[in-house]
């Protein structure tokens, strides 16, 4: 495999939920599954939410491309709004 500059740490932690669980936003019934959104003890950003890889591989715009070992997951926009001050300027 040709390197890249950069590959996800499959041994970073998790630090920090961003913004509102799916509970609180009323994303989900009785627990708290996902869709969630995570920031790592290395700084980068995890989110969980629906494969919908299948749906979309076919219909990506232009250099848009999902790789062998990446998945197309989406996320309620009440969820990312809600993490929107929790995420850095710079």
């Amino acid at each position: 495999m040709a390197h890249r500059p950069w590959a996800a740490d499959g041994t970073a932690g998790f630090k920090q939920r961003l913004g509102k669980s799916a509970l609180e936003l009323g994303n989900t019934n009785a627990s708290p599954t996902c869709p969630d959104i995570w920031e790592m003890d290395n700084g980068d950003i995890a989110f969980i939410g629906r494969d919908l890889t299948a749906n979309y591989a076919r219909h990506l715009p232009p250099g848009v491309s999902i790789g062998e070992n990446e998945r197309l997951v989406v996320l309620p926009r009440n969820m990312i709004v809600a993490a929107k001050a929790d995420f850095p300027d710079a």
